[in-house]
């Protein structure tokens, strides 16, 4: 992550509740009225009288380049089929100046999004009925996908401080092996819900174990370019242990395109054989609008993400300050990526989905933390990516709810 541009609020400022408003803050640029009139579905699944703080979907406007790319893409009617490797050859240079990572463009092929290129990828390691390694509570998709992959899922539960546990992993692993059939290892990193950013000894660990018992890793990176320093994101491919693993990455999580489908899929050198069998039909289920979106943020939003992951950043820790005064006993520590806050609400005793109890008497609607899998009973996902204002809206009703 570069150093926030000079003026910028950096990490080490004081933070409060409300951002400098010198720094352009992009989380305050819309208000509550505004953000209100987007059909998208954080906007839309919920009365108008709920504060959504559920879905990852950011309350930012666009970075410029994307909307002159899209100007200009609508303008000259540019809307039929994707091609070339102009979103891999952006992607690789990102990665290379983010994270001093540099892919082959040919050890790479567009999918229409990250889920379903892990479902690609699969495919090609895995059959129905072979076994599959998570580590719970994670994004809770992959159980949903895996089980409609006919795939069966393995638990290795993240420790007490929400990081790999290798005795687990190695556990779950060995029963994925077990019988003789092939087996895959999901991961997530920067990690969903937890926002744990896994350190080089964690995924060299998760990948000696793997390799140990055969099992082929995958690795979910969509949150890459969100992690806040002294973090930092470590591509699974740089490491000896992704030789034969695959990565899928995209810019949608970091400049807010969910909308615009387009990712990537990466093999690892002894992988590449491997990836070209995916069917061409599959990179070709990529938006080329979403594909022109995500090239232009990777070429020319560097300085808007910048700017975001400032105001994330304060918002982590403003988010901290409000639960301290309002809810002190809810147990919440400061993600290290992504800007997705989970919530441990087990002391307020409100069963295991305290998300139902926050959205019907407190109106604020926030990921409900069973669907993440073992350890997500009595825990709630908020996510912080809004206005300081709605921030400590939605902190009041939540504890004007108890």
């Amino acid at each position: 992550m570069h150093p926030p541009a000079e003026g910028r609020m950096r990490p080490s400022e004081p933070h409060g509740v409300v951002a400098c408003a010198d720094m352009g803050n992009p989380l305050t640029t819309l208000t509550l009225e505004q953000l209100r009139t987007r059909t998208s579905a954080k906007w839309r699944v919920h009365p108008p009288d709920v504060l959504p703080l559920w879905v990852a979907e950011m309350d930012v406007p666009l970075a410029d380049s994307i909307v002159a790319a899209l100007q200009a893409t609508a303008s000259n009617g540019d809307t039929g089929y994707p091609f070339g490797t102009g979103y891999a050859e952006a992607l690789a240079d990102f990665a290379a100046e983010r994270w001093g990572w540099r892919f082959e463009i040919a050890a790479s092929t567009n999918v229409p999004d990250v889920m379903r290129g892990m479902v690609a990828v699969m495919n090609l390691v895995t059959g129905p009925g072979d076994a599959v390694v998570v580590n719970s509570p994670v994004y809770h998709p992959f159980y949903s996908y895996l089980a409609h992959m006919d795939r069966r899922v393995v638990e290795a539960p993240l420790g007490a401080d929400r990081r790999i546990d290798l005795d687990s992993l190695e556990l779950a692993l060995a029963d994925a092996a077990a019988g003789g059939g092939r087996c895959a290892l999901l991961l997530c990193n920067p990690h969903n819900p937890t926002g744990t950013v896994h350190t080089r000894a964690e995924l060299e660990g998760a990948g000696e174990l793997a390799a140990a018992v055969g099992a082929r890793v995958i690795v979910d990176e969509i949150h890459a370019p969100l992690v806040y320093a002294p973090a930092t994101h470590v591509p699974y491919l740089s490491l000896d242990v992704g030789a034969r693993a695959f990565a899928l990455l995209s810019a949608s999580k970091g400049w807010n395109l969910a909308g615009l489908k387009a990712a990537v899929a990466v093999a690892g050198p002894e992988a590449v054989e491997e990836l070209a069998q995916i069917p061409p039909q599959v990179s070709h289920g990529s938006s080329h609008i979403g594909v022109i979106a995500h090239v232009a943020a990777l070429r020319g939003g560097g300085a808007w993400l910048d700017e975001v992951l400032v105001a994330l950043d304060s918002s982590r820790i403003a988010l901290g300050e409000l639960l301290a005064q309002r809810l002190p006993e809810v147990r919440y520590e400061p993600p290290a990526g992504t800007y997705l806050a989970w919530l441990d609400c087990r002391a307020l005793e409100l069963g295991d989905d305290p998300a139902a109890t926050f959205l019907q008497r407190g109106r604020v609607a926030l990921s409900s933390g069973p669907a993440f899998g073992s350890g997500g009973a009595g825990h709630a996902r908020l996510n912080f990516a809004t206005s300081p204002e709605i921030l400590t809206d939605a902190v009041a009703r939540m504890a004007a709810s108890l």
